[in-house]
């Protein structure tokens, strides 16, 4: 089980700069700031696992043609 601790001091940075917004335009330019930094994040870890042959065209085919859904239970209860 998880303990909250409360909010770390880059948490609270954060919160501070929310104040400055004070319109919905505002808040999502950034949020959409926020989702192209981590984007650019991915693609920089993507491309280091790439580089380092962790990740490969033959890793993504596989990936894509995985089958993760749950099977059906085919027994039908009668009542």
């Amino acid at each position: 089980m998880t303990q909250n601790v409360g909010l770390n001091q880059a948490q609270m940075d954060f919160l501070r700069l929310l104040a400055h917004f004070t319109t919905e335009e505002e808040v999502k330019e950034l949020n959409d700031v926020v989702c192209e930094y981590y984007a650019r994040k991915v693609d920089e870890e993507m491309d280091q696992l790439w580089d380092e042959g962790k990740w490969s065209q033959e890793k993504i085919d596989e990936v894509l043609n995985e089958h993760l859904r749950t099977p059906y239970n085919a027994c039908i209860s009668t009542f």
